[in-house]
């Protein structure tokens, strides 16, 4: 398995951020890592995200960052530049696969059927991001996907929380858990990290036994 993937596999949790202001990129790596979370995915859903990401990548060496919502080339250029070690997208893009197999970038691309888990094993991917998974049928499509892809891993997106996150972390074939609960929009803007590094310990704790 691709080390990069063998990290997020072994944290189990990859925390969504939405980042309005690339200067609270430090603290809130900073908050993530204090709770034991040394993995974040910086959305491409604001300006801020390519800074963000180099803040984080040049302050906090330790975390490893994933670029989430990734729709084009240049975003994924962008973020790989910036220091960004993977690259997440919530659809599948064949441009955007194509250019990260071609410069050895570990990419996540988004499926919702089975089709498209096709599209992908014939790139050679078996780590693969389900999206919407709540509304796709959450451990019930990850259980219907088991049996005819068995050689694949999802990390399901979309819908997961605190309260639903235990229940798709065991599934055997989901490799991490990801979702914006643990440092959420207003967590963030009102600066509130003792929040952030708090649901970082508690989704850490509730993950131990996966």
């Amino acid at each position: 398995m691709n080390i990069v993937f063998e990290r997020v596999h072994s944290t189990g949790i990859v925390p969504v951020i939405s980042l309005e202001d690339a200067n609270l990129a430090f603290p809130l790596a900073n908050a993530l890592l204090k709770g034991g979370i040394d993995i974040a995915e910086i959305t491409y859903r604001t300006d801020a995200a390519e800074q963000s990401i180099r803040n984080i990548t040049h302050h906090c060496p330790d975390m490893l960052i994933l670029a989430g919502t990734v729709l084009t080339v240049s975003q994924a250029q962008s973020a790989v530049n910036a220091g960004a070690k993977c690259i997440v997208s919530p659809g599948y893009d064949d441009e955007v696969v194509d250019w990260c197999i071609s410069n050895n970038v570990a990419v996540i691309p988004g499926v919702s059927d089975a089709t498209l888990i096709q599209k992908a094993i014939k790139k050679g991917l078996s780590v693969l991001k389900l999206f919407p998974a709540e509304c796709l049928g959450g451990t019930k499509a990850l259980d219907a996907f088991a049996g005819p892809f068995a050689q694949c891993m999802f990390m399901p997106t979309g819908g997961i929380n605190a309260d639903n996150m235990a229940q798709y972390a065991k599934k055997k074939n989901v490799i991490a858990v990801s979702g914006s609960w643990i440092a959420t929009k207003q967590s963030i803007s009102s600066q509130d990290w003792e929040t952030v590094t708090r649901n970082a310990e508690q989704t850490r704790l509730s993950l131990q036994n996966r």
